[in-house]
């Protein structure tokens, strides 16, 4: 009876004994000859299993036998081939552990300040049936000045401080994404619905309010019969879903040379705090973006007849908007990539 009873532990025994080995992950030459020295060597688990076979009853034998001689075999197989792995060089570990995940848990990011607020322009746009598109950022002369009114005198030129390719002078950084609704209307017949988003770049000093790298979103609608009042009501939609439902807009006279007549558009901010009346200079209102019919002769460079076609367009600087929507003082932080800054949006994504 004491045979049976020590037989049944010593079998439980070697059923963990296997599962142990094969679960077992080996990393180093280190951590196999502690296996060696665990199973393998004369004062080894196994060998001394071998030994305490003596005391298994002898109607017990065969199967403790054979279950010793698979945990032996499966001990030796594994050492091997886990050192014939070290030696070459191969894998030593079990292929079953990614080695790619990281040995601490990574911390989640976040989406940029200034492309959350890209998203968040288009989406506006998108749900009244504006459609995105896009265009190379060095640009030729045509694209980026002539076709938008630009002549080659024209002092509007000096308007935008550009990036020449200093191997071609027709070519340059775009200084805005008009390019890209240029190459639509090039492109594609009215009616014309869409949003250019994308990074721009001006020959200017970098401080705290301006940088030679920013990015834009501009807008385009042509059709038959638009009207100025179209405009109005496009963009008065879009400041009431980006700034509140009750946002007020006042557009005011300005200058462009590709619309005409232009606009700027401003939101009325309030004046209740003293960040308030300096953000506005005292006024309540906010200059947002620029805005105007789109100038008959741009039309007609981009071969739209402009007696049976009108449109309108508008820009915004995004980095201004991100700076007003988060209250940040400084367009450089955007650029720099400061963990300390980025951390504080993730609340917000």
């Amino acid at each position: 009876m004491r045979g049976l009873f020590y037989f049944w532990p010593m079998l439980k025994k070697l059923e963990e004994y296997e599962k142990q080995i094969q679960e077992l992950v080996i990393a180093s030459k280190e951590d196999l000859e502690n296996f060696r020295l665990q199973f393998l060597s004369k004062k080894g688990i196994i060998p001394k299993l071998f030994t305490a076979f003596r005391d298994v009853p002898n109607e017990q034998k065969k199967e403790f036998g054979q279950k010793l001689n698979v945990l032996k075999n499966l001990a030796e197989t594994k050492f091997k081939d886990l050192q014939s792995g070290l030696k070459s060089g191969g894998a030593t570990v079990d292929p079953n552990i990614d080695l790619t995940v990281p040995p601490f848990p990574t911390e989640i990011g976040t989406r940029h300040p200034v492309n959350m607020v890209r998203r968040e322009i288009v989406s506006i746009f998108e749900r009244i049936g504006f459609s995105v598109s896009e265009g190379p950022e060095i640009e030729d002369d045509w694209h980026n000045f002539s076709a938008l009114n630009f002549p080659p005198e024209h002092p509007a030129r000096d308007m935008q401080d550009t990036f020449f390719v200093a191997k071609d002078p027709d070519m340059a950084l775009r200084t805005h994404t008009s390019s890209v609704q240029v190459r639509v209307m090039e492109n594609q017949k009215p009616p014309i619905r869409t949003i250019s988003p994308g990074r721009v770049f001006r020959n200017e000093a970098i401080s705290a309010r301006a940088h030679c790298i920013f990015h834009q979103v501009e807008g385009l609608y042509i059709d038959k019969n638009v009207s100025f009042a179209d405009m109005k009501d496009t963009l008065l939609y879009f400041a009431r879903e980006f700034y509140g439902p009750e946002t007020k807009i006042r557009l005011r006279p300005s200058y462009f040379p590709f619309t005409e007549p232009s606009a700027e558009m401003d939101v009325y901010w309030g004046l209740e705090t003293e960040a308030d009346y300096r953000i506005t200079k005292g006024t309540g209102w906010l200059e947002v973006l620029g805005c105007g019919m789109v100038d008959p002769n741009v039309l007609k460079s981009c071969g739209i007849d402009p007696e049976v076609y009108s449109g309108f367009a508008f820009g915004m600087g995004i980095e201004r908007t991100a700076m007003l929507k988060y209250q940040v003082k400084d367009l450089r932080l955007f650029f720099e990539n400061d963990k300390r800054f980025l951390d504080q949006f993730k609340s917000a994504y």
